[in-house]
């Protein structure tokens, strides 16, 4: 059953309404800090290397090559998993200004929407 237009414009409302809100959380965190897709790829090759050492290390009795190779794969955990300065905030729409957040939420308004809608003959 297709939809009527007030309902298609609702339903493109709440997706940019979702989509917007929901890519201002994921890639802008409160304080301005991602993870770095390149750090990531560092650390898992450290993670790699690392644990080729430590297990040349224990297959050999060379305890320095072991320990080393443990060392090696907590720096490239670490390396993974630290956050990099990133972008402070997100423009939402490009050439549209920002609106200010009001005090309803916005499933509040869209249930207020809802009654009146229900109320209508």
């Amino acid at each position: 059953m297709p939809l009527s237009e007030q309902e298609q414009r609702l339903l493109d409302e709440m997706e940019r309404h979702l989509m917007r809100n929901d890519a201002d959380v994921v890639s802008a965190p409160r304080d301005g800090r991602t993870l770095s897709y390149r750090n990531i790829v560092y650390g898992t090759i450290l993670v790699l290397a690392g644990l080729g050492g430590l297990v040349v290390g224990v297959s050999t009795s060379i305890i320095i090559v072991g320990v080393l190779g443990f060392l090696v794969m907590l720096g490239g955990v670490i390396l993974a998993v630290t956050p990099t300065r990133g972008i402070a905030h997100v423009e939402a729409e490009p050439g549209r200004p920002t609106k200010q957040k009001t005090s309803t939420s916005f499933m509040d308004r869209m249930n207020d929407r809802w009654d009146r809608r229900q109320e209508r003959p």
